[in-house]
């Protein structure tokens, strides 16, 4: 009786072993064919003109996650554990998890929504969620940035949709706005003539759309004119930052003051009474 008990122990234990190690080996090799054929799926999807980087690699993420649940759920029917059973259990569970991540699962909805609706792509340089940078990744639950000063930073999807989102290089060209004072004793036409000049003389500068240069104000102790010209959105700050210059430089040779703010102190000498 003892032996037969023995037996049946052992024959259990056998019998376990076997699934675990079959548990396993269908895990790894699984998560490894899951790998392949995601990244078959991303190569087929880089070959379309239609589906860009943004897309092929947030479905990369989607689809590499389902098909590693398939696995894990194989896995787990091969230790003999009643999948029926655990789906359900894992589906209350996921109602109060889902309670508890809230936040989580709107940047999950919110990725999703930046992908249908594309208001930026991969390249592109963005302000949004309070972070302007070039968009290098859009994730899951967060999209990274690096900065002009090469930072790194992870903004969550809720934040990005929840506000403005503004595309800084959607379009081919830029507008660059400049305001000039120059003093109430100054020649306008004259001033006219050179921010036209200076402007017209940079190479990057587009003819058309044609600056605009104009008197916008009559203010407290400058005229201001507002200098409009058009440039390539790729050449946008040197563009301004030469112009700046530029400016400040033919202004200075020809006699045109630029206002700044100052102040005059009148001393009196006050008479000793005799």
């Amino acid at each position: 009786m003892q032996t037969n008990s023995v037996q049946t122990v052992s024959d259990m234990i056998g019998l376990y072993s076997t699934n675990i190690a079959i548990a396993i080996v269908i895990f790894f090799v699984g998560k490894w064919v899951v790998s392949k054929i995601t990244g078959i799926l991303v190569k087929l999807m880089s070959k379309q003109k239609n589906v860009d980087n943004t897309l092929s690699n947030f479905l990369e993420d989607v689809i590499y996650y389902l098909l590693m649940a398939v696995v894990l759920l194989t896995a787990l029917d091969q230790l003999g554990i009643d999948t029926t059973s655990f789906l359900a259990i894992l589906g209350a569970a996921g109602l109060a998890i889902g309670l508890a991540l809230k936040d989580s699962l709107s940047n999950f909805a919110s990725g999703v929504m930046i992908i249908m609706f594309r208001p930026f792509k991969i390249g592109d340089v963005v302000t949004a969620g309070g972070v302007t940078g070039k968009v290098i990744e859009i994730h899951l639950f967060n999209t990274e940035f690096t900065t002009p000063d090469n930072q790194k930073i992870l903004v969550p999807n809720g934040a990005i949709t929840a506000g403005a989102i503004t595309n800084i290089n959607a379009h081919d060209t830029r507008r660059i706005d400049l305001v000039v004072g120059i003093g109430y004793d100054d020649d306008i036409k004259k001033a006219k003539e050179l921010l036209t000049s200076i402007v017209n003389e940079n190479e990057k500068v587009l003819k058309d759309p044609a600056v605009t240069v104009a008197v916008s104000e009559l203010a407290d102790s400058s005229v201001n004119f507002v200098v409009r010209p058009w440039v390539n959105t790729a050449d946008y700050w040197d563009v301004k930052f030469s112009l700046t210059e530029a400016i400040k430089t033919r202004f200075d040779e020809e006699g045109i003051s630029i206002p700044y703010p100052q102040t005059d102190v009148h001393l009196y000498k006050m008479k000793k009474d005799s």
